[in-house]
């Protein structure tokens, strides 16, 4: 892969139409289309890891989504620099833009996860796999003939929230322009994680794109000179877009360092645990200079801010220099594992340590079990609901949900597996407090202010 042909303004959905005049460069346009979406906007009341915060603030998946933004920048330019140090004659290209590119896509990469933060995405999957919806693999329309795909039914089984971004930014929903955002190819290729099918998941249950979308990424990555992996015509494999390592790495320092710092708040951490914690990114030399800067802040709140930017800066620094010095593989399409895996001892020993803390403290906390408990239930109730409308058209209870789903979800889709990507499409999309809502309603929980 080449960054000449890697980085490029052309737009998906605009391909045929000049660049418009503007101070702006294509990829900040970029990121301004997102910033000031609506569906950027919901993600202030999406769940990241806790409870939407009472008294206490925590991460959101907005809050999130701006703090990955933002490293994401630094590592974008960070890479630009030193990469053009060594290779001058590509100052010719778009790689002076790099922190535009990785910044925007930084603001994406969460916008198709659903409500009730990690767990809202299981619920949907395995609503499918193993609730109410397994009847749906099986199901054939006499009138239309119309039945799943295994292909299709993959899709369903193994939903990824990195998939649904994609689709959210380039399906054609009904009532907007053809291309979804309209975004550039650079930064839509940035946001695919996983570049391949559903069939392809395996164990992990990650995808990059819905077999209703394949079309659009084969195109952006054809056109971006991407490195196909497969041959198979029933699948699809690239290699990873290189500046999806970059996006990554931002996504991974954040909310693994940011999960430390909002249980500290919570006090599910306590000072001594989260201090040690954080650290444990440096080595002796480094730890004592540190300490001694903590000396000159009283306010214990303030010291473990102190300790969260030293230790992003720290993972920041580590993830740009293995890039830089893997930027062969990379192009090559033969780069294993993520950034952070390759970081040097001491930072990556301490990353891991608080990956386990996290999941042994954090991620089992009742307070994370409840909202997990809650958003499941939500979850599939709702979509055991819509699927059951989509398919049953007929009875006058289908009709009135069918009649309360926004005009722009292709609810009444010519087939089953467009109708169910609708039903996925409109719940997904949902906020937290929408969803809870909506639920309230339809089991008559709560009828005021009708």
């Amino acid at each position: 892969m080449k960054w000449e042909q890697l980085l490029s303004t052309q737009r998906l959905g605009m391909e045929n139409q000049a660049s418009r005049p503007d101070d702006r460069t294509e990829f900040q346009r970029d990121y301004d289309r997102l910033i000031f979406s609506a569906p950027f906007r919901r993600l202030q009341n999406k769940t990241q890891v806790f409870p939407l915060p009472g008294s206490i603030f925590v991460h959101n998946r907005l809050t999130h989504s701006l703090e990955v933004s933002s490293v994401g920048r630094s590592l974008g330019n960070d890479v630009s620099r030193l990469l053009l140090q060594n290779q001058p004659w590509l100052y010719s290209t778009h790689l002076t833009e790099l922190g535009s590119i990785v910044s925007a896509a930084c603001l994406a990469h969460d916008m198709g996860n659903p409500p009730f933060g990690h767990s809202g995405e299981k619920a949907i999957g395995t609503f499918f796999s193993e609730g109410k919806g397994l009847w749906l693999k099986d199901y054939f329309c006499e009138e239309t003939g119309d039945r799943l795909t295994a292909e299709q039914w993959e899709d369903l089984v193994h939903f990824e929230g990195n998939a649904n971004a994609f689709r959210l930014l380039t399906h054609h929903f009904k009532g907007r322009r053809k291309g979804g955002f309209v975004m550039t190819y650079s930064t839509l290729a940035s946001i695919v994680k996983y570049p391949f099918t559903s069939d392809m998941a395996g164990k992990k249950a990650k995808f990059g794109f819905f077999r209703q979308d394949q079309e659009n990424y084969e195109l952006i990555a054809n056109a971006l000179g991407i490195k196909k992996i497969s041959e198979n015509p029933d699948s699809c494999h690239y290699a990873r877009y290189p500046l999806v390592y970059l996006v990554e790495a931002a996504d991974d320092i954040c909310y693994e360092i940011m999960d430390i710092e909002d249980a500290f708040k919570l006090k599910i951490l306590t000072e001594e645990e989260t201090k040690a914690s954080l650290l444990g990114f440096f080595d002796a030399e480094q730890r004592e200079h540190i300490e001694e800067r903590l000396q000159t802040v009283s306010d214990t709140n303030e010291q473990i801010v102190y300790l969260r930017s030293v230790a992003i800066n720290c993972l920041e620094g580590e993830c740009v220099r293995v890039f830089v010095e893997n930027e062969e593989q990379i192009l090559a399409g033969e780069f294993k594992g993520s950034l952070i895996d390759h970081i040097s001892d001491i930072p990556r020993q301490a990353y891991q340590r608080c990956e386990a803390l996290s999941y042994k403290k954090i991620y089992r906390s009742k307070n994370v079990i409840d909202i997990e408990m809650a958003g499941f239930k939500v979850i599939t109730e709702l979509l055991d609901l819509m699927t059951q409308a989509v398919t049953h058209t007929d009875k006058a209870y289908s009709q009135l949900l069918i009649n309360r789903v926004s005009t722009q979800y292709d609810i009444e889709a010519s087939t089953l597996y467009g109708r169910i990507m609708a039903v996925i499409d409109y719940i997904s999309g949902m906020t937290d407090v929408y969803a809870l809502d909506l639920y309230r309603r339809i089991n008559g929980m709560s009828l005021e202010a009708i």
